[in-house]
């Protein structure tokens, strides 16, 4: 018995999909048929022409329709006209120029593209960004300076904004029974028996710019708020200007590789021009620039163009050329030449203190130089380690991004360095890099740190706005330019009073915390003071991540430490290692 077909069920293969349309199906009509490319009103190649120009042909438009109608008693159209008629000349420059292929392909609008791209620093700055997310410094860390250089509340309620349980995060251990806060500011002497005028020197100072870097206002207002807070002032390499001198605050006159203010017409260096401005009384102690943290072992030039007659005198170079800073010095070769160069700077300066700066590269030459000490019986009087994470120098990516240690791990190396061959209580030693707070004081104190040194902190005392226009001559703030109308809005006085506040508040901020920690002075900090987080549920004190070398030890047994390779490599005659470190390169 067959059951009955059901009435809506389709048979199979009763339909067709619609893509298997059959033969004799009836044609499409005419109309719905693509029309020959002979029949087509714009070709493609037009149309996409038309759209790329739409709006510039809409502009001419626009602007000719206005030219005629401004010739009605309707002036507004006349004021249309005068606005619009520069975006023509705009749009017909665009056209004609062959530099940029975008504003050719799309005149005007294109040139949207370089109003954001000028924007976008500030738009991100003040509409965008978090207050923790900037680089290389934050709102809240600028906030911090700023507040504190115009003597502002800064004190942050409803507990910290940093995440605790980040592997950034760090903070200090401290005491059940603290210490009362010290008042009076803390120093720190520099200069051992060789020197017959040693300095005592604030904790926290003004790290090297130079004069042609910074205007003649920033560099006076700094050397003003340093006289008034009774901190020192670094010249940076330029030399010791008529602007540093100005105010009379402390200097350390900074010695590059060009011995400017201290040369020969040949760019070596000049005993007599040395000796003449060293004893300067307002000259307090000399440093050696070995290298920098904004673009270590890279040498510099300052084409002729920018030569002023200030710089030119200042420097002691002719006007017309370009003034070049070499990569390496020219005074000594190896490192024990280098320590009789300290020497022989201390003696010409009357016996001011005589140290080196330098952002640690190959591990093996900073041993060398702690080699050249023992062999020679000679020791500068401080070294200042700059950290590779750059400062007011302008740099190629490449060297800014990816070239030197960062100031953590060489601060502990050069410290492990000192203390591992008995040195450490000669020489003192200080931190420049990214100094802002008390507490990036105190974490730079705890690993070996006597002092610290800032500079892009006192360039927010300034004013700066870290426009990132430090190198174009065109800062808003007239910090970093020497153009005249752009340094009339730095008034000397009145910044000289933020330097002076920012540094008197911050040291202030870190005498808190090693009170907190139960001491009275910062050289008391140790490693295990600071902790910082692994991971998230791993934290570690300092000592526990770093290494930390015992006195004497890479004298007694050099290769029980991590540094075996490196000290056997160093050599007090030559900065290239003696042996080879790590594994050689396959032949």
């Amino acid at each position: 018995m067959h059951r009955a077909q059901e009435p809506h069920a389709a048979a199979p293969n009763a339909e067709k999909p619609a893509t298997a349309a059959p033969l004799h199906a009836a044609p499409l009509p005419a109309a719905s048929l693509p029309a020959p490319p002979s029949r087509r009103l714009i070709s493609p190649s037009l149309a996409a022409l038309l759209a790329r120009y739409s709006v510039f042909i809409a502009l001419v438009a626009i602007t000719l329709l206005s030219l005629v109608l401004s010739f009605t008693d309707r002036s507004a159209w006349l004021i249309v006209f005068c606005v619009l008629f520069p975006l023509v000349l705009v749009g017909v420059f665009d056209i004609t120029q062959s530099e940029h292929s975008l504003l050719r392909n799309y005149p005007v609008i294109g040139s949207a593209r370089w109003v954001f791209e000028a924007l976008r620093p500030y738009l991100r700055q003040y509409l965008m960004e978090d207050d923790l997310s900037e680089r290389p410094f934050n709102r809240d860390e600028r906030s911090i300076v700023y507040a504190r250089a115009k003597n502002q509340e800064d004190r942050q309620p409803f507990g910290t904004e940093l995440d605790t349980y980040s592997a950034e995060y760090e903070w200090m251990t401290h005491s059940l029974a603290p210490e009362p806060v010290a008042h009076e500011p803390f120093r720190v002497s520099v200069g051992g028996p060789a020197c017959a005028k040693p300095y005592s020197a604030s904790v926290l100072n003004i790290s090297a710019m130079s004069f042609g870097s910074l205007g003649r206002n920033a560099i006076e207002a700094l050397n003003l708020g340093a006289k008034t807070g009774g901190f020192y002032h670094d010249t940076g390499e330029g030399g010791f200007s008529p602007y540093h001198r100005t105010h009379g605050g402390d200097i350390v006159w900074e010695l590059g590789s060009g011995y400017f203010g201290a040369r020969n017409r040949d760019g070596t260096f000049s005993p007599e021009r040395f000796a003449e401005r060293a004893a300067d009384p307002q000259v307090k102690m000399v440093e050696i620039k070995l290298s920098q943290g904004a673009k270590p072992g890279h040498g510099g030039v300052l084409p002729a163009a920018k030569v002023t007659p200030e710089i030119a005198e200042t420097r002691g170079i002719p006007m017309g050329e370009d003034c070049i800073s070499p990569a390496r010095h020219s005074a000594f070769s190896t490192p024990a030449q280098m320590m009789e160069f300290v020497a022989q700077l201390r003696e010409l300066s009357g016996g001011k203190p005589v140290g080196l700066k330098l952002c640690v590269g190959h591990p093996s030459e900073v041993f060398a130089l702690a080699k050249a000490m023992l062999k020679t019986g000679i020791r500068p009087d401080f070294i200042v380690v700059d950290g590779a994470e750059g400062g007011t120098g302008a740099a190629p990516p490449e060297l800014a991004d990816h070239l030197g240690m960062p100031l953590r791990e060489g601060l502990i190396l050069v410290r492990n360095a000192l203390v591992g061959t008995g040195l450490r209580r000669e020489v003192r030693l200080a931190a420049s890099g990214k100094v802002t707070s008390g507490f990036s004081m105190a974490a730079n104190m705890a690993i070996g740190a006597d002092w610290c040194n800032a500079a892009r902190a006192f360039m927010f005392s300034l004013g700066c706005v870290m426009s990132m226009r430090c190198h174009t001559g065109t800062c808003p703030t007239g910090v970093t330019t020497n153009d005249p109308h752009l340094q009339r809005g730095l008034v000397v006085p009145e910044k000289a009073e933020r330097v002076e506040s920012y540094h008197r508040h911050t040291v202030h901020a870190l005498a808190e915390l090693v009170a907190a920690a139960g001491l009275s002075h910062p050289g008391e900090l140790l490693p295990h003071h600071v902790w910082h987080r692994v991971s998230p549920i791993e934290v570690k004190p300092l000592d526990r991540l770093y290494p930390f070398l015992a006195a004497g030890a890479l004298l007694e047994a050099p290769d029980e430490t991590a540094y075996g390779a490196d000290w056997q490599a160093a050599d007090a005659d030559s900065f290239a290692p003696r042996a080879a470190v790590g594994p050689r390169r396959a032949a």
